[in-house]
């Protein structure tokens, strides 16, 4: 029995965006077509708490029976905080109306950062629509402290338990995928800040927890690693401690409240492999098996979160045959409990599984490269073709997590790659930094490679095609314009079809971002023009079929409009889909049903045998 289309789409995930004293599991669900908020039981009961328009997310209020609920319009991503008390007044779930704002401002961006007994924190860009500062909130009187260093942005911000102490994370000014801890003291007029990582390294630093006497941190960090590992920081040594460090692989921790456990997760080829330690001195108490060989962390899946007791762990897995469930994983002695079963409704049919493979590049490098493929394809017509699924970022990491578009595509018969070309995460500063600026090409060129190594796989080279989003859309086109030869078609999700145009167009606050990636539009306009595919419009030859959103502020919608308009003028096959109620990607199950099986429709007639 082979996986339905159809069925694939309509499958409910769950995630845990929170826990509490008592065990109940703040989730997201999109059982109603977009993400919703939920409470689990520790019964295992589901309560549907929200019916908003769009996607939400939220985190218990400490101290009070009350959720703060994170919401936009029509995914524009200007986040807004509202607050939702529990339990519900008449049992049903709240629309937006039923929310009481907290935070409300809809012209600009408020992202929660912390929460704790009678305050929160959040990041917002309405100081000038551009840097993001730092807001410690009252929430008994509402006043308000505005912390900002400059003209910088804060990624993430965390208010240590006494009140004293906010740990920053900041990005670098000038380096691509690297950031700087910054250690504030709120005592008197807080203008004390201590650099605890330097400004120039090249490093990622995060995942921010404070000890719980507020005397340090213990910090996921890259500060003079290959790999990211997990560091104790006392602030009154000011000194380095690594509890847990691998050689080969990044790691990533997350503190107990109370300071006794660390979770630390290892990241093995897009597989989370989860440790419990000891968070004094790093040492391993046990392995935490997953319900299968997938991941916990990584795209929409939120980060694991401990309970205010520290008592359990509430984890979000994700993986091929698994499409997203809840985990409570207990601190002390007990074996985890999954609270959902989404893979219920696969109805059994089996999934299809990653092939870990190598594939020979330029410069003596190997891309890694997930293969997935159905052993009950629907097409034997479509036996032999391949699709290349590359991932957006470009720093981030295909996981092996639960991916509708990847199974929908093996199960229609095709040979599905997904490859972490140079530029991704998840194996190292060297290879997240190989496509920053002038090299950017050189992960353009990582396609042809795997372009060349098909026949390895049994596959036809005359029948492949890309498939990608946001960056990875960028990839797709840029592989169409400069592999003219290689590629039969394409499906541009949300991409950038001109470098140029699309730092000119996106959102102010994502600019400067964006250019430390990619160049500057001051400093390397040439080049940026040079590698952008609607430079190379009259090299296209492959048909072409994009998907965006009208409400996108990261890749506007200019940029699907643009290279269409231009395909079109010169007679060439291109269809366009725009969503008038999505942003970045298809937030909404009703879109993903009327853009997916129009996507691999037409994918299927252009690599048909």
């Amino acid at each position: 029995m082979a996986l339905d289309l159809a069925q694939l789409l309509a499958v409910s995930v769950y995630r845990a965006f929170d826990i509490d004293a008592d065990g109940r599991i703040l989730a997201g669900t999109d059982e109603s077509g977009s993400v919703q908020l939920a409470e689990i039981t520790p019964d295992g009961r589901q309560i549907p708490l929200t019916r908003l328009a769009g996607a939400c997310t939220g985190r218990y209020l400490a101290g009070q029976r009350a959720v703060i609920v994170s919401h936009d319009d029509g995914g524009n991503e200007r986040r807004q905080l509202s607050l939702l008390r529990l339990p519900l007044p008449d049992g049903r779930p709240a629309e937006l109306a039923d929310l009481v704002p907290l935070v409300a401002d809809p012209r600009f961006i408020h992202t929660l950062a912390d929460v704790q007994p009678g305050r929160i924190c959040y990041l917002t860009n309405r100081r000038d629509g551009v840097a993001f500062d730092a807001v410690i909130r009252s929430l008994a009187d509402g006043s308000e402290r505005t912390i900002t260093i400059g003209d910088r942005a804060i990624d993430e911000a965390q208010v240590s338990p006494d009140g004293r102490w906010l740990a920053l994370s900041v990005p670098s000014a000038a380096l691509a995928n690297s950031g700087q801890i910054l250690l504030l003291d709120l005592a008197g007029d807080g203008g004390t800040v201590t650099a605890v990582t330097p400004a120039d390294e090249l490093a990622m630093n995060g995942r921010l927890h404070w000890l719980p006497g507020s005397d340090g941190l213990v910090i996921t960090s890259g500060h003079e690693r290959e790999f990211t590992g997990v560091a104790r920081y006392e602030l009154a040594a000011g000194s380095w401690t690594w509890l847990v460090t691998d050689e080969a692989h990044d790691l990533a921790g997350w503190l107990s409240p109370d300071g006794r456990h660390l979770l630390v997760e290892r990241n093995d080829d897009g597989a989370s492999v989860l440790s419990l330690h000891e968070a004094a001195t790093g040492q391993r108490l046990r392995d935490v098996p997953l319900p299968a060989a997938g991941c916990v962390t990584g795209g929409p899946l939120p980060e694991p979160c401990w309970s205010p007791d520290s008592r359990a762990v509430a984890l979000s897995v994700s993986a091929a045959e698994l499409p997203g469930d809840v985990i409570v994983v207990p601190a002390g002695p007990g074996t985890p409990r999954q609270l959902t079963s989404s893979a219920r409704a696969l109805g059994g049919a089996p999934a299809a599984r990653p092939e870990p493979h190598q594939i020979p590049a330029a410069g003596g490098e190997l891309v890694p490269c997930l293969v997935y493929r159905s052993a009950e394809p629907a097409d034997p017509a479509l036996s032999g073709s391949a699709v290349l699924v590359v991932h957006g970022g470009p720093e981030a990491q295909a996981k092996r997590g639960f991916d509708p578009y990847v199974q929908a595509l093996a199960a229609a018969g095709h040979t599905v790659l997904v490859p972490n070309v140079r530029g991704s995460t998840g194996y190292g500063k060297r290879w997240y930094c190989a496509d920053d600026g002038p090299r950017r090409m050189d992960s353009v060129a990582d396609l042809a490679a795997i372009h060349r190594y098909l026949p390895k796989l049994g596959v036809d080279p005359a029948r492949a095609a890309l498939w990608g989003g946001s960056y990875g859309g960028y990839m797709v086109l840029a592989g169409l314009a400069f592999q003219p030869d290689l590629w039969a078609a394409g499906v541009d999700i949300v991409g950038i079809s001109s470098l140029v145009t699309f730092l000119e167009n996106t959102s102010a606050y994502r600019r400067a971002y964006r250019e430390r990636e990619y160049g500057t539009l001051a400093a390397d306009r040439e080049f940026l023009h040079a590698a952008s595919p609607l430079t190379r419009i009259d090299q296209v030859r492959a048909p072409l079929f994009i998907i965006h959103g009208a409400n996108d502020p990261r890749v506007p919608l200019s940029e699907a409009e643009q290279i269409h308009a231009a395909l079109a003028s010169r007679a060439q096959e291109c269809e366009l889909l725009v969503y008038g109620d999505e942003g970045h990607g298809l937030a909404k199950r009703a879109n993903r049903a009327d853009a997916v099986p129009k996507a691999v429709a037409f994918l299927a007639r252009h690599l048909a045998a």
